[in-house]
């Protein structure tokens, strides 16, 4: 059977097709899809042109549906409806050439832009700005809170964090659905695929990739079309997004120092009341309806990162962050970041809508703890009552100025805080540092029952109410530090990065959560209470994406052990779709140990059993394994206490000068900077003859995103197994849940929550182990120090190429260990 063209930019290894081919068929049923391909194995370009190549085939798909389906009369005669059929497919094929030719015309013209200035010399370095407060406007009407009518309010279902000023605005330039079409008229919309991954920088190696694909037309060639005897290629249009901070191209706003800053700014300077002076020049308004359009195709007519999309807004003088939004509908790939998708207000606020479409998310290995991590939140005692110190402040001097709800709003505001004080204040004084507790233990205050919290959020976003306060607050600072002529850096900076109303927002948006989702949690922590809301259910949150998006694909380098995502993501579904491809090395290219005794007997480094005894062992097997490793060797510690605690030892006891004999040693800290510690041991091991041992943390700064290829990691040590601390309330909390839905599920006790620890355990390890192979032709040793790693339980939850690349000497002592790493090292070499 012949291999089906992805259109590869290059000639793709069978694990790449397989990998293809798997997904594409994912897309193809509709399904949710894990896929786990190892980094060096050409992840992002499998998942380009796997979805990529669906998404053209699935056009001209639905166009030759859409074609076979015209309605023409019975009683016609068959030329007639053919001709039907002709005249309506030209018409489509026209409007798609129209636009073509647009997007065409922009590039030649970006072409010859690029050419001219090559012949001109380069502008001078742009120096990046510093976050300077805006200058200050010594009137105090610019902090009274604007009339608020709570009956005219949005439905609470559909709120976002858009001013209504923004919302008509944008309504008019149809960059987002207007009333009409949220009640259920059909948007014309291209089919796209959402590509999401953690950061922007690695959104911005995706576009390289991008770069490099050609592929077919969505729709089929005109049969009048020149047959040059090569198949017509038809450019990807993508699109990047991104939030105000990455995307502001005016300068007062955006060198404010924080996200939350920027965005209120912003939406101040929208607002009907704001002097037209003072207003952002780049804001796209009626008369700048040709600039939008021109923005638009610029956006879709080359493959732009986000970087390249500021830079475009700057050139043409329109806010890229607004000029964006007509762009979604007519691209076919949007990259965006882990927020913009995770987030529903996010979606919400930036108009898009996964019905439909496929949504692929890189490097999702981490997609549990990012969903848990949007949607949980947490106050200190000191937060609250430095927000009602402010408010009090305020509402004295703008109390008879306040019109509308704003008075009743803010009395509201007061009294929830208090409850929440008067919680603090209660555990403050009892002898436990922490423990569970309830919403309606948080909100027991007098009257607060009454309130309704949904509503209360509402006013303080759309009011901007944390901002006028905390600007007020600041301004009288600067007053009363200009009469005592004392102006210190701390009066100019006293406007906080992020105001603490809108902390007590966050928290507030956290206690309207269903109790079965999450759970309430407070201790003690240096001298403060803090109150933290807990996600322990991030299924529910991810679900409304799962049930819109025609296909759901979780990929990255290290995804097992995958049973946690069936469990805490997709509970609700029959079946997922898993793939786990092998690497392009060769089983030959990896030495995998588990290194499970020494002389003295078994080898376990639980957290019971660390000790001197122990730490010496270990210091003594890693001396004899250094002395047979050629170029680098790294040590993963469970925990950077462990790693000082045994670095300590190995000082006193003079094993770290003798390991420092044999290779330099450098050690991560929690202090000094991952990439002067990187950038030494690289050095080191480039100039130095000898190689070189880093000793790093299992989570840490070098154990993520750190390319250890080649001799930068030739063998890779994990000792022991890096289990949380399972006595924190958080983990507490998490095990007492997972359990309680297995009990529900007739499942015995104890089994859910060992399996989820062993889980996060294990995927913590292989992402560690995942850095020393980075591409077809390396190689590396890995060694396992603990004889718990010899369980087959345990060994089942690393990843599939690693377990074909053992066998049944996959453990042993470290002196058979050391002597098959010798022969290992001595093949490799010669």
């Amino acid at each position: 059977m012949a291999r089906k063209d992805f259109h590869h930019p290059f000639q793709p290894y069978d694990i790449q097709q397989q990998f293809m081919e798997a997904m594409y068929d994912c897309i193809e049923e509709g399904k949710v899809g894990i896929f786990e391909s190892p980094t060096g194995t050409g992840k992002s370009l499998s998942l380009i042109c796997g979805a990529l190549t669906w998404l053209r085939e699935q056009k001209r798909k639905t166009f030759d549906e859409a074609m076979a389906s015209v309605e023409v009369d019975d009683d016609e005669p068959a030329w007639m409806a053919e001709h039907t059929r002709e005249t309506r497919s030209r018409e489509i094929r026209q409007m798609r050439v129209d636009f073509e030719a647009r997007l065409s015309a922009v590039r030649e013209r970006e072409r010859k832009l690029k050419e001219r200035l090559a012949n001109v010399a380069p502008p001078s370095k742009r120096q990046k700005q510093s976050h300077q407060p805006e200058e200050h406007v010594d009137d105090k009407d610019q902090f009274v809170l604007d009339d608020y009518d709570s009956d005219s309010e949005i439905n609470t279902d559909q709120a976002t964090s858009y001013s209504s000023q923004t919302t008509k605005l944008m309504e008019k330039l149809g960059m987002m659905p207007n009333a009409a079409e949220q009640k259920g008229a059909e948007v014309v919309e291209e089919l796209k695929i959402y590509f999401c991954s953690r950061t922007h920088s690695q959104l911005s190696q995706f576009t390289g990739e991008l770069k490099r694909l050609h592929l077919p037309p969505g729709l089929p060639p005109d049969q009048d079309a020149d047959e040059c005897g090569e198949e017509p290629t038809e450019e990807i249009k993508h699109l990047t997004l991104g939030s105000r901070k990455n995307l502001c191209i005016n300068p007062k706003v955006a060198r404010l120092p924080s996200q939350v800053a920027v965005n209120e700014r912003c939406i101040e300077l929208q607002q009907s009341n704001t002097p037209a002076d003072r207003k952002c020049p780049s804001l796209p308004n009626k008369d700048s309806e040709d600039l939008m359009l021109d923005f638009r195709d610029h956006a879709l007519a080359s493959i732009r990162d986000i970087e390249d999309l500021a830079k475009l807004g700057s050139r043409l003088q329109i806010c890229p962050y607004y000029a964006s939004r007509p762009a979604i509908s007519p691209a076919e790939i949007v990259t965006l970041p882990y927020p913009l998708l995770l987030q529903k207000a996010a979606r919400e606020a930036l108009g898009i809508s996964l019905k439909g479409h496929v949504v692929v998310i890189d490097e999702a290995h981490n997609l549990m703890n990012a969903v848990e991590g949007i949607y949980s939140a947490q106050i200190s005692d000191l937060q609250l009552k430095r927000a009602k110190d402010g408010l009090i402040v305020y509402l004295q001097k703008f109390r008879n100025r306040l019109k509308g709800s704003n008075r009743s709003y803010l009395t509201q505001v007061v009294r929830v805080i208090d409850s929440l004080l008067g919680f603090t204040g209660n555990v403050d004084s009892q002898n436990s540092t922490g423990a569970a507790t309830t919403t309606s233990a948080l909100l027991a205050g007098k009257a607060v029952d009454q309130i309704n919290l949904s509503k209360l959020v509402r006013y303080i976003n759309e009011s901007k109410l944390a901002r006028k306060v905390e600007s007020y607050i600041g301004y009288l600072a600067r007053e009363e530090a200009t009469k005592s002529q004392k102006r210190s850096k701390e009066s100019n900076d006293n406007v906080a990065d992020v105001p603490t109303l809108t902390h007590v927002q966050n928290f507030l948006l956290a206690l309207m959560n269903p109790s079965r989702e999450g759970r309430f949690l407070w201790s003690k922590e240096n001298g403060q209470v803090v109150i933290q809301y807990l996600l322990l259910d991030p299924s529910e949150h991810f679900r409304e994406i799962v049930e819109d998006a025609r296909a759901v694909i979780l990929a990255g380098g290290t995804m097992s052990p995958m049973d946690d995502y069936r469990q805490q993501l997709f509970p609700y579904l029959d079946s997922l779709r898993t793939f786990s491809c092998g690497h392009l090395i060769p089983c030959s290219s990896l030495f995998v140990r588990a290194v499970t005794s020494d002389e003295v007997g078994p080898l376990e480094y639980s957290f019971k059993a660390r000790n001197d005894a122990s730490a010496q062992r270990l210091g003594r097997a890693i001396e004899q394994v250094a002395s047979k490793v050629k170029g680098g060797l790294v040590v993963f510690f469970p925990s950077y206490g462990y790693l000082e605690s045994v670095t300590n030892l190995w000082r006193k006891d003079s094993i770290l000068d003798r390991l420092s004999s044999i290779k330099p040693v450098f050690s991560d800290s929690r202090t000094v900077s991952a990439e002067d510690t990187f950038r030494d041991y690289s050095e080191a091991i480039r100039t130095g003859g000898r190689g070189a041992v880093m000793l790093s943390v299992i989570g840490g700064k070098l154990s993520e995103g750190i390319n250890f290829s080649d001799d930068l990691g030739r063998c890779v040590v994990v000792v022991g197994l890096p289990y949380p601390n399972l006595k924190t309330p958080d983990w507490k909390a998490k095990m007492q849940y997972l359990e309680e839905r297995a009990k529900e599920r007739g499942e015995p006790t104890g089994k859910a929550s060992r399996e989820h620890a062993e889980n996060v355990c294990m995927r913590s390890v292989n992402q560690a182990i995942g850095r020393a192979i980075r591409h077809k032709d390396d190689w590396a040793s890995i060694l396992l120090f603990d004889a718990r790693y010899a369980e087959s339980r345990i060994q089942a939850k690393l990843p599939g190429w690693i377990r074909e690349s053992t066998d049944s000497k996959a453990c042993g002592s470290v002196s058979d260990v050391v002597k098959g790493l010798e022969s290992f090292f001595e093949e490799k070499r010669t």
